[in-house]
C-alpha cells in the first residue's frame, strides 16, 4: 500500500470514529446564531454608512 492510499485510509478511519460530530440540534442552534449575529453586524454597519453620509454631505453643504 502506497503513502498516499495509507493516508487517505487512516483519514476516513479517523473522522468515522474519533470526531464527534454535532446533533442536528446544535447545528440548528449554530446557524440561528451565526444568523442573528451576521443581522446585527450588517445593520451596525449600515447604520455607520448612513450617519457617515449625513456627517459628511453637511460637512460638503457648508464649503
Amino acid at each position: 500500500m502506497n503513502k498516499v492510499s495509507l493516508y487517505i485510509k487512516e483519514s476516513y478511519s479517523e473522522l468515522m470514529t474519533k470526531v464527534s460530530w454535532p446533533t442536528w440540534e446544535e447545528l440548528t442552534n449554530s446557524a440561528i446564531v451565526v444568523a442573528i449575529a451576521s443581522l446585527i453586524m450588517a445593520l451596525l454597519v449600515f447604520g455607520m454608512d448612513k450617519v457617515s453620509t449625513i456627517v459628511l454631505g453637511t460637512f460638503y453643504k457648508a464649503f
